[in-house]
């Protein structure tokens, strides 16, 4: 397709340089459809599929900054919306997928690849470095299987927003720099419920460093003992040790030039991955971030997070939160994030075979957990503003806390962000000075009775518990080797919980729970008092804490039921929720919102934007009607539970106390 007559616009001069496609095998192939692709990393794409009449739905400033691209320049640009699609290809730009691999919840499942997902090419900003930009929805591509290459509005709403939450939060993410909305429509069972509905197709524009991925190395996997998989390009050394050296030479160069050894510097290379990894997974788990699908395919070679589907933020803390509804066994669960993460590495570790030592790489394997904990700690002692001294005790503070958190039901981000207002421990008051005021407020974020019944309601499959609970009546011995299993001594212990709150009521409650965050806060300050050993300035240790908490405990993470009021607007054409959600979103960890404008906004117009946001409530638990249909928001079912009688029965007839 031809560009515009007049003179290039922004996105015209954007420049191309496409590495990838220079450095790494590509297949030419012009066969249509799906296909199996042998020794190649990437597929091009010959024939572009327009969206029908694509809009120019939301932009982000900030991520279109880092192609040297102002929004102004994107929104004066009559075809930004088709070349943000991938429905006209831009000056310099080289459609092409890439190929890649996966282990899916710990099985190989062969070829995969860039399904919905169009490379464009790199483009060099200056300053800014070199980015990979890519449309997701662009059509079918050489690996779209069964699918038809299409996203819908919702998926690309959540996508867009949670890409830049990230990114705001400081978490390393890929970047969404526009959503683009259409009217092409597309038939989708979005609660797996057998029953179709027409979506709207969208298409968001991600950039990156890179897109390469631990499964992007699983393509020359030979024969998989398990799924009787392999990749497309099996045996394939040579294009192997190709994509690695591509891959350290261009996103880990102080790496090539620390190390003649080939050996040596792969062993490197390994180990940074090992490190980013841990240090990645460790940033989610202090936000309340789950991913939902972290399969081999959706893990970055360059340390970012990658590929936003059923994800969700935590609202009430939960170790065992799961945000996928395909994961019935919680392979993916929140708790679970570090050991699959080590998982996947030990996978990228068999994936890269002889390019590795291989038992220098299961010593690196072996450091995952502590240098995962070590950011970890690192980060929670930030949250609680612990900046002067590292303490033994400071590892078990952050474990009960976590604990009195998950018993009392609070709200993982705003209790986080109230802990700054806990009274410093002064020397001649300590005994005065009281917690009640601070305590009122974390209440305020705990959950009720109603609340804690549905949140510890059994996740098992019900026709699985009411076969474990049956056993107990019929066959002890087999059940208590049951019951020792990870997955259904969890279940016993949520219905443990539950039988406790049906004999709870909920001034009882209210009790225990003060109690326990009185108990928890007096320790807490016991610990801030050893921050200060009487020589320092007093004054200046105190304004530090506040300013690391406040910087560590965000005020606005993407909830979901946030997500979900954004996709209904946009669903009725009104995107401006989307907007506002972003604005709130790109400031974290502010209280107020600054009077700069956007794009020649004036300042009232400003105003109003903001005041809209204060009055949204970004910022408080969720209303009760996303806790009632949180499972619909994430586009998930509910899962089975038994009726109560019936399990409670069981309780009583088998004399166990859970």
């Amino acid at each position: 397709m031809e560009t515009s007559q007049c003179a290039p616009t922004a996105l015209e001069r954007l420049l191309f340089h496409n590495t990838a496609l220079k450095k790494l095998p590509v297949d030419e192939s012009e066969e249509p459809g799906p296909r199996t692709v042998p020794a190649a990393c990437y597929s091009r794409i010959r024939a572009l599929q327009p969206l029908l009449r694509p809009n120019l739905a939301c932009l982000s400033p900030s991520a279109l900054a880092l192609l040297g691209l102002s929004a102004h320049d994107v929104r004066c640009d009559p075809l930004a919306a088709e070349y943000m699609s991938g429905s006209r290809v831009l000056p310099g730009s080289e459609p092409a997928a890439h190929c890649y691999c996966g282990h899916q919840f710990g099985l190989f499942a062969g070829q995969l690849g860039d399904g919905a997902v169009m490379y464009l090419g790199e483009v060099e900003s200056g300053t800014h470095g070199r980015w990979e930009i890519q449309v997701k929805g662009a059509g079918v591509t050489p690996y779209s299987r069964d699918g038809d290459g299409r996203k819908v509005l919702r998926s690309s709403i959540r996508e867009f927003l949670c890409s830049e939450a990230m990114a705001a939060l400081g978490i390393p993410s890929t970047r969404a720099a526009s959503l683009v909305t259409s009217d092409l429509y597309v038939s989708r069972d979005p609660l797996n419920s057998g029953r179709r509905i027409r979506e709207r197709c969208s298409a968001v524009l991600r950039l990156a460093p890179s897109f390469i991925r631990f499964g992007s190395f699983e393509i020359f996997r030979g024969r998989d003992g398990f799924s009787g998989l392999q990749g497309p390009s099996a045996g394939r050394d040579d294009i192997r040790a190709q994509l690695l050296d591509y891959v350290i030479e261009n996103y880990y160069p102080g790496i090539k030039q620390a190390h003649s050894n080939r050996k040596d510097r792969n062993m490197a290379f390994f180990r940074e991955v090992m490190t980013r990894t841990a240090k990645l997974v460790a940033q989610w788990q202090c936000v309340g971030f789950c991913h939902g699908v972290l399969n081999t395919d959706n893990m970055s070679i360059v340390g970012l997070t990658l590929d936003y589907g059923p994800f969700g933020f935590m609202d009430r803390f939960d170790p065992d939160f799961i945000c996928n509804a395909s994961d019935k066994r919680g392979r993916y669960s929140y708790q679970a994030q570090p050991s699959v993460c080590r998982w996947n590495l030990a996978r990228l570790a068999e994936a890269l075979g002889s390019e590795l030592d291989a038992a220098e790489a299961r010593a690196i394997l072996d450091e995952f957990m502590a240098t995962y904990e070590a950011f970890y700690l690192c980060i929670m002692r930030k949250k609680l503003g612990l900046v002067r001294k590292e303490e033994a005790e400071d590892s078990e503070l952050v474990s009960d806390l976590l604990r009195v958190m998950h018993i009392t039901g609070a709200d993982f981000t705003n209790t986080f962000h109230l802990l700054s207002r806990v009274p410093w421990p002064e020397d001649d008051s300590s005994d005065k000075a009281t917690v009640g005021p601070v305590v009122d407020l974390i209440l305020d974020q705990c959950a009720s009775t109603e609340e804690l019944k549905v949140t510890n309601k059994p996740t098992m499959e019900e026709k699985e518990l009411a076969m474990i609970l049956s056993m107990a009546q019929t066959d002890p011995v087999m059940f208590s080797m049951a019951s020792d299993r990870t997955g259904v001594a969890q279940q016993l212990e949520r219905i443990g919980h539950l039988k406790d709150l049906f004999e709870t009521d909920q001034e009882e409650l209210k009790k225990k729970q003060r109690d326990e965050w009185i108990r928890w806060i007096r320790q807490y300050r016991k610990r801030l008092a050893k921050e200060c050993d009487g020589t320092d300035d007093l004054h200046l240790i105190k304004k530090q804490r506040l300013c690391v908490m406040n910087s560590n405990n965000p005020r606005h993470v993407l909830r979901n039921y946030i997500a979900q009021n954004a996709i209904e607007a946009a669903e009725q054409g009104d995107f401006s929720e989307i907007n506002r959600a972003l604005k709130a979103l790109e400031k974290p960890y502010s209280d107020t919102f600054g009077p700069e404008s956007l794009d020649g906004v004036d300042a009232r117009r400003e105003n109003e934007q903001e005041e809209k946001i204060s009055k949204a409530g970004y910022d408080r638990k969720p209303p009760a009607w996303a806790q009632k249909n949180l499972y619909h928001l994430i586009l998930i079912e509910p899962p089975g539970q038994l009726q109560e009688r019936y399990l409670f029965s069981v309780m009583h007839h088998t004399g166990r106390s859970f």
